[in-house]
Formats: C-alpha cells, structure tokens, sequence
C-alpha cells in the first residue's frame, strides 16, 4: 500500500492555511475602533486577542451556526466565492438581533480534499464578506478530512463559524419592550440565505434526479445567491459600541430556518405579543418555481424559507428606520404592525 498517497496532502494544507491567514490579516484592519485585533506576535499559529480593555458597562456574547447544504450548491456548479457571505450572515446577523456588535470571527473549515481554485475562492469570498460585516477574522482551522465529507462531487465541503460579539448593556435587545401597536419593519432578502435548501434539494432531485443541476443551472444559480448583511445596518440603529443611535429598536428578528412563523414569533415571546403582517416582500423567483414543482403550499413555504424577507425590526419610529435603511442601499417597508393576541398572522399566507 501507498501510505503516502493514502494520507493528506501536507504541503497543499499548509499552501491553503498559509492562503487564508493572509487573507484574514486582512480584516484585522476593520475593526479600527472598539474590539480591535492586537498581534504581540505575528505568525501563523501567533497570539492574537481583541482588546476590550478600555471598555466600560460592555458585556460580551459569543454565537456559532454554519452554512448547511448551501455547500452542496455550491459544488454542484463549482462556485464557491459566495459563500463567505452566507457564513457571516448566519453568524453576524444572529448577534446583531440581541442589540450586539460582531467583532470576531473565527471558523472550520472541513474539505473533501484541498484543491487551489475553490479554495482561492472562499477564502476571496470571506475576505469580501468581513468588510462587509465589519469584523476580523481572528482565526481558523481547514481539516482535509477525505470521505468523511458529504456532498457532490469530488471537492466538497462543510464550513461553520464562531462570532463573539460585544453590546452595551444597556443596549442589549430582550425584546421586553415590544409594546401593542409598534410597527414591523422588513428588510428584503433576494436568495435563501443557508435555510431550507435540504427541502430546495429534494424538490429538484425528485423532479429531475441526481444531476438536476445540469438541466437546471439558472435554477441552480439562484439558489446559491449570496446572503445579504445587514449588520452594519441593524448596528447603526442602535449605535453598537461607541455611537449614538439612529432611533429606537424594540427588538429584531434575523428570517432564517424556521422562517417569519418561527424567528419572528421568537423576538415577541418575551413580550406575550403577535404580528400581523400584510406587506412582506415576495419570495424569489427561485422560491416560486420551488412551491410549484414541490407542490409546497405557501403557509407551509413561511415556514420553511424566508420568502423575500431576511430581517424584521420592530420600532415605535419606522421612518427612522427606513430612512437609515435607504442610506444604506437596502430595501426596506413597513410589513405590518404588533398586536395584543399571540401568534403572526401573515395576510396572504
């Protein structure tokens, strides 16, 4: 037997390492202010901290999630420079909801095999993504770890991430102060993010069969649309660390597995509140074909993906909001407003 063939391909692994530290030295650069990367020793496998030390009434908070079977997309049309966004998205976004601002990242990057181009590519792709989301990449580990990794094809890929976040404490989001009648802003999303795509993948492979893709690449396409951001936005609402708000949030909702039905009716728990909802923002192209090919009816879809919207605000001064958000350049309108009874009622649901 070959033993060396039989192993990893050390010199590649340590070429991709190399690959990806310099590109999350990179972002070291965002974070100029609060939560800044300090590097006493500036090596690969270096010390490297957030420095926190100047910070008062500051608590700190850390989430993880990862990017599902987006990957399989992904391999599927061996395109693989979006999905940086979609990783940060799950983990930013999920901070910026409890009134927090991601600071660090770090991630795990598991692969079938190491191979140059798609590597290039996600590391070009997070890369874009951290300045996007105003963080650092702190750190990271690439395990090639051979069949062990599920997918399509021979390059596959599972790819997760921690975010350590840092909040005011007075301004952190527990959604107590939602009151009855405060309105519901919602902020379009064109893709599915990193949800539903295990449902999105069953669809079309009991439709066209193992290989849908080649018959449906536009399809395809669409669904590996890149997640959308919004921490900056939802960070300049509330003011994050050092700046003074933009207006008044009662708390947000990040639209992903689980949908409105879900992530929304999770913000209003504490509150013992409902929503009712009459002008969301309709799902994709891609969403549409999905429903009718899946047979998937629509209240079920809410459920399940999130429909053309990827994050709800709930506020007393919505024009604040959406003026922000027009700033910003992103697309966003009053959905509906709270109401006194539990529950979200979505009107054409």
């Amino acid at each position: 037997m070959d033993y060396q063939k039989a192993g990893v391909d050390v010199l590649a692994g340590d070429s991709a390492s190399a690959a990806f530290y310099r590109v999350s030295k990179t972002t070291w650069q965002f974070r100029k202010g609060h939560g800044r990367v300090e590097i006493p020793v500036d090596d690969f496998s270096g010390l490297r901290y957030i420095d926190v030390s100047n910070l008062k009434n500051t608590v700190m908070g850390h989430n993880l999630d990862g990017i599902g079977t987006k990957a399989e997309i992904a391999e599927r049309l061996k395109k693989f420079d979006t999905l940086g966004f979609d990783l940060l998205a799950m983990v930013c976004d999920d901070a910026v909801i409890r009134g927090a601002e991601p600071v660090a990242v770090g991630n795990v990057l598991d692969v079938s095999r190491i191979e140059a181009k798609p590597m290039a590519q996600l590391a070009s792709g997070l890369e874009r993504a951290a300045k996007m989301a105003n963080v650092s990449i702190i750190n990271g580990e690439i395990a090639e770890l051979g069949k062990k990794v599920g997918g399509f094809g021979a390059f596959r890929l599972n790819w997760a991430a921690s975010c350590i976040w840092l909040a005011k404490k007075d301004r952190l989001l527990d959604g107590l102060q939602v009151k009855a009648g405060q309105t519901i802003i919602t902020l379009k999303e064109e893709g599915f993010r990193s949800n539903g795509l295990s449902l999105a993948r069953k669809i079309m492979e009991h439709h066209s069969g193992g290989q849908w893709h080649e018959e449906h690449k536009r399809l395809a396409g669409d669904m590996l649309h890149p997640s959308k951001i919004y921490t900056r936005f939802a960070v300049s609402l509330f003011g994050g660390l050092d700046d003074k708000p933009v207006t008044s949030v009662s708390a947000m909702a990040h639209i992903t597995g689980g949908g409105i039905y879900g992530k929304l009716a999770r913000a209003l728990k504490p509150s013992g509140l409902g929503a009712e909802l009459t002008e969301l923002y309709p799902p994709c192209k891609a969403m549409k074909v999905l429903m009718e090919l899946g047979h998937v009816k629509k209240d079920e879809a809410y459920k399940t993906w999130n429909m053309g919207n990827g994050l709800m605000i709930v506020t007393d001064q919505p024009d604040a909001v959406l003026k922000q958000a027009k700033f910003l350049n992103l697309d966003a309108k009053v959905a509906g407003t709270v109401k006194t009874e539990p529950g979200i009622n979505i009107e054409d649901a």
